[in-house]
């Protein structure tokens, strides 16, 4: 069976069984989703690499464990953001300044592809400062409501993908979510206008008003729709 043949469980057995190879592969499967949630989840760079690190080197040691009642992105996942919950809670900081400009220029599942035509650099502008705005706002967030925010409104995970990885009842998740979004409403008025909108679908958002003359569409809800960057790079791959 060919590498690209492997599936996740296959390559994490692989490992078990002492194929020394077998965990980059499956860290590089999926490196890019991994550090965009946490880079989103621990709120910079450096605690974003970090908590990867961590959680990465968490993985490779515990893969014995994985019993295989969730899928293993999911496992892998919930390594990753209880790593940033987990240095956030050691470093007892919470990063409400600004964030770089070049914070999100990171693979994740939105970003263009290599071929797509050039953007306009006003609106390229645009999307630059509308991205660094969200950013900023979603890192003033507690840590467990952004790290709900963004698996459910950046990653597009469904509630019950989000309550496996955060290890939460459901309506747990959308209590998280609910909250966030209507502090990143007030905050991002002028930015979003309704974007930020509660409703049933596939956010779960539950319990915040939407503002008052401007009630979201049935079974909807706007995603943060944060622009994907011109240029990526992200940390580099391969086992702990």
């Amino acid at each position: 069976m060919s590498a690209s043949e492997q599936t996740d469980a296959d390559l994490l057995a692989a490992h078990v069984d002492g194929d020394p190879e077998a965990f980059g592969r499956l860290f590089a499967r999926h490196r890019d989703r991994l550090w965009a949630v946490a880079l989103r989840t621990a709120g910079n760079p450096d605690d974003a690499a970090d908590a990867l690190q961590d959680a990465m080197i968490s993985a490779f040691r515990r893969a014995a464990s994985f019993r295989g009642q969730s899928s293993v992105t999911t496992w892998l996942h919930r390594i990753v953001v209880n790593a940033c919950l987990d240095r956030h809670r050691h470093l007892k900081v919470r990063a409400a300044s600004p964030l770089p400009d070049d914070l999100d220029r990171t693979p994740s599942a939105t970003t263009a592809p290599e071929h797509a035509q050039p953007a306009d650099p006003a609106d390229a502008a645009v999307d630059s400062e509308r991205r660094r705005r969200v950013l900023t706002a979603l890192a003033t967030l507690p840590p467990e409501h952004r790290a709900a925010l963004v698996l459910v409104d950046m990653e597009g995970y469904s509630v019950a993908e989000v309550a496996a990885i955060l290890n939460c009842p459901p309506g747990t998740v959308k209590s998280r979510c609910s909250r966030g979004r209507a502090k990143l409403r007030a905050l991002l008025a002028d930015d979003l206008g309704d974007g930020l909108a509660d409703g049933d679908g596939g956010g779960g958002g539950d319990g915040a008003a939407a503002p008052p003359g401007n009630p979201p569409p049935p079974s909807t809800v706007p995603s943060l729709e944060i622009p994907p960057p011109a240029t990526s790079t992200s940390p580099g791959g391969g086992a702990p």
